[in-house]
């Protein structure tokens, strides 16, 4: 099912414009399609890494998954390798050359704001996503990076994409943490 996505800052149970003047983009059938592989990444990150359910995946101008990425900080003692850079590394890797500027990010959690440097840095135009990060997001909640005007890049967000399915992954994971 198609939708409406916010690309604003998300208030309590609203949706509130930050300088887009209540600007919304309608999420399409293969965002949608493309949430449910990024959903498949972030389920083997907890099954097999025991990491943080976060999964992504590079969509090239075609419509073809270029590259998949899911957290592996835990797996590689590795900080940075949240599922937006390793994707986003994976993708450059095959195209071999690190612009990826007609590329679409699609990722399970809001983006924080290391990833969203590395997505502005890596010239990427769309950002799809799906759980919003109130804690630590970069694409309309905490920061808006992603549409900060005065820096160089700005990137499309699309917002909410099967907003339920990555929030569960995510409360599920933290709630069997702390029972």
């Amino acid at each position: 099912m198609s939708g409406w996505s916010a690309t604003c800052t998300r208030i309590g149970s609203g949706y509130r414009s930050r300088g887009q003047a209540g600007a919304r983009v309608r999420h399409a059938p293969k965002h949608e399609a493309w949430m449910r592989l990024a959903i498949a990444q972030a389920q083997a990150a907890s099954a097999e890494h025991d990491d943080v359910p976060v999964g992504a995946v590079v969509v090239g101008p075609d419509g073809t998954v270029l590259a998949t990425g899911r957290n592996e900080r835990e797996l590689h003692a590795d900080p940075t390798a949240h599922a937006e850079v390793v994707a986003m590394r994976a993708a450059a890797a095959v195209r071999r050359d690190w612009h990826l500027d007609d590329c679409t990010l699609v990722v399970t959690l809001e983006p924080c704001p290391m990833c969203a440097g590395a997505i502005l840095a890596a010239r990427i135009p769309r950002v799809v996503f799906g759980a919003w990060d109130e804690k630590a997001g970069a694409a309309g909640s905490v920061l808006d990076v992603l549409r900060e005007r005065r820096l160089p890049q700005r990137a499309e967000v699309v917002a909410g994409v099967l907003e339920a399915e990555c929030a569960a992954l995510l409360t599920g994971f933290f709630g069997e943490r702390r029972a």
